[in-house]
């Protein structure tokens, strides 16, 4: 029996040993084959430099190799030189040159995630879904996501002129905007609507956003409210710490926010509320549209699978991927998509979005509610040259509280958040009703 066992773990032992030597020799044919790749694009580096017909630079070389390598992953990776990379540090602080939009790649199309309030594009009447076809008379279709914000930015006060086909209505719009200095207001419209009922908007997600917020919630309080609804429609996300921050402010400590799924296990984290002493308890509705991504689909899925709010308006945008900033040793950096975020009950949002409780879609008085009509992006781009263009109207600024307050009263999906709260408060009222019997 002693033999047996012995022999036994002889053969445990030479398993093992094979297992570790094949595991190792995996490790060593994929650094191998890394280290041939990386021969071989050092072989073509050599060869343009030698043999292109006008000299490069080294730096220009290896810059669009980079921009190259890091578009092929996704659409919201990128390769950021030391300006860009600068301007991007520039942009999470709120202030930044440009029109005021967020922009992504979707069906292969440049497409409006969301214009920012109070910006050129939102003051021009660009809207959320708008697919940017033409930058001044240069075709999108085969700009990367890069490259087109490299094209839409440019100095305060210089103008840049966009095509954009507007699927509601599927016609072509011209658009001449002036560039500015966009500074992001980010808590917006804090007031009481009516009958205790507080409302917030927010429009992004930057480094003071949520000490803003705690100041508007403050605001609230004071002013006597007893329920609120957190407008997210057209917010187009930001910094996740500042995202998770302000959903603290609405869950217990212990209640999970989101999680985040990487490569890696060391990435799988499961971020949860550490909030003990300025929690929100009142009834909530939250207003989503198709504008609403990221950040703002975080905080909307963490109070919908809590339930601790209802979602109201549209599915919004779907974009449920994290990206680092990661600095590199000359200034540049690397914006790489790193992790993807999951909602409370572990549901993946990254193209498919948030769907609300209930389904309200915003009547606006200039609508045009014609069907979406899908078409192929080859045909999209072949028919634009004949289409006809047509000038969309900017949108209302209103520069007093009653003026913004009577604005906000008129909108249907607002009055649905009316509604949806008022018949909460009372459905609370019999639950709490003590009944005495004599």
């Amino acid at each position: 029996m002693r033999r047996i066992f012995i022999l036994g773990l002889v053969c445990l032992s030479l398993i093992g040993l094979a297992a570790m030597n094949a595991l190792s020799q995996f490790e060593a044919s994929s650094k191998d084959d890394l280290y041939s790749k990386i021969e071989l694009f050092s072989y073509a580096l050599t060869t343009i430099q030698s043999e292109y017909v006008d000299e490069q630079k080294p730096k220009d070389l290896i810059y669009g190799s980079l921009r190259g390598m890091l578009a092929s992953l996704d659409p919201h990776s990128q390769f950021l030189d030391p300006d860009e990379y600068k301007e991007l540090k520039t942009e999470t602080e709120g202030k930044f040159g440009g029109l005021g939009i967020e922009i992504s790649i979707r069906d292969g199309l440049l497409t409006v995630i969301s214009p920012i309030e109070d910006t050129p594009a939102w003051k021009a009447g660009i809207k959320p879904g708008d697919r940017i076809v033409k930058i001044e008379d240069e075709l999108t279709k085969d700009l990367t996501l890069s490259e087109a914000v490299k094209r839409l930015r440019g100095q305060p006060g210089t103008e840049v002129n966009i095509t954009i086909l507007r699927e509601s209505d599927y016609k072509v719009h011209e658009f001449k905007i002036t560039r500015e200095i966009i500074q992001i207001q980010d808590v917006k419209d804090t007031m009481i609507l009516e009958d205790k009922i507080g409302y917030i908007r927010l429009t992004e997600f930057r480094e003071d956003s949520h000490k803003e917020f705690r100041k508007a919630l403050d605001k609230l309080k004071s002013a006597g409210a007893n329920s609120m609804i957190l407008d997210l429609r057209n917010n187009p996300g930001g910094l996740l710490n500042i995202a998770i921050n302000i959903t603290e402010e609405f869950l217990a400590e212990g209640q999970t926010i989101v999680s985040t799924k990487g490569r890696r296990p060391s990435q799988d984290i499961v971020t949860k509320s550490k909030n003990r002493n300025h929690l929100i308890d009142w009834p909530m509705a939250i207003l989503i549209n198709e504008g609403s991504a990221s950040g703002s689909e975080i905080l909307a899925g963490a109070l919908k699978d809590n339930k601790r709010a209802v979602i109201i308006g549209t599915k919004s945008f779907g974009k449920g991927s994290v990206q680092s900033v990661i600095p590199l040793p000359d200034s540049s950096g690397l914006r790489l998509t790193t992790n993807k975020y999951f909602t409370p009950s572990g549901a993946s949002i990254h193209g498919t979005g948030i769907i609300p409780d209930i389904e309200v879609k915003r009547v606006l008085e200039t609508a045009d509610a014609k069907e979406t009509t899908e078409k192929k992006i080859d045909e999209i781009f072949q028919n634009i040259k004949t289409q006809k263009t047509e000038t969309a109207e900017g949108l209302p600024v209103d520069k007093t509280e009653d003026e913004a307050r009577q604005r906000l009263l008129s909108d249907n999906q607002i009055q649905t958040a009316l509604n949806v709260l008022k018949g909460i408060r009372v459905y609370q009222y019999f639950q709490n009703e003590v009944t005495i019997t004599p």
